[in-house]
């Protein structure tokens, strides 16, 4: 594995497991098994890798969401909870952390939050035959949520909001 590519999955581990603020440099190089020099000449600063991470996260993410349908979706976050395990999203987890005070990281989740919003926007509009910018908000919110309560309820959230938004697709077909 490319030593970038190994520093990046390392890095995602620990982000994702304890945080961005409460990974110190020092376990990101034990874990990535690589000295300090070689970790800083691939990631620049804790920011850029921090970035790195979620921009990666993001092509992993999004390519579940090439999906047809508001259900199918849902079953996208549920594989994703299933795969990579339910502690909220990291997107917002690292901004909320920085208080969003740090632009690499304040520009990954704003990308990436801005996508998300217009791949739903557009699953919505295949799935109903036109275009409903209320009911993709909602469908947003229904996903967020599923996936900060997937924490403490696990795939049963994710299973609820699914059933939220079947209704709601229902009367906007009506």
């Amino acid at each position: 594995m490319e030593m970038s590519t190994r520093l990046t999955a390392a890095a995602e581990r620990l982000f994702d497991r304890h945080g961005y603020m409460a990974t110190g440099m020092d376990r990101l190089i034990a874990v990535a098994g690589m000295s300090s020099r070689t970790l800083y000449k691939h990631a620049g600063s804790k920011a850029q890798l921090m970035a790195r991470v979620l921009n990666e996260r993001d092509r992993r993410f999004m390519a579940r969401l090439e999906v047809q349908s508001v259900d199918a979706l849902f079953a996208a976050l549920e594989d994703w909870v299933r795969v990579e395990g339910a502690r909220g999203c990291l997107f917002l987890r690292s901004r909320a952390e920085t208080g969003g005070e740090t632009p690499e990281i304040a520009e990954a989740v704003a990308i990436h939050k801005a996508a998300f919003h217009r791949r739903i926007e557009e699953v919505v509009a295949v799935n109903l035959g036109r275009e409903d910018p209320e009911l993709a908000e909602q469908v947003l919110v229904l996903l967020e949520g599923a996936t900060h309560a997937a924490v403490y309820r696990g795939a049963e959230a994710v299973s609820a909001a699914r059933a939220a938004a079947a209704i709601l697709i229902e009367r906007a077909q009506t």
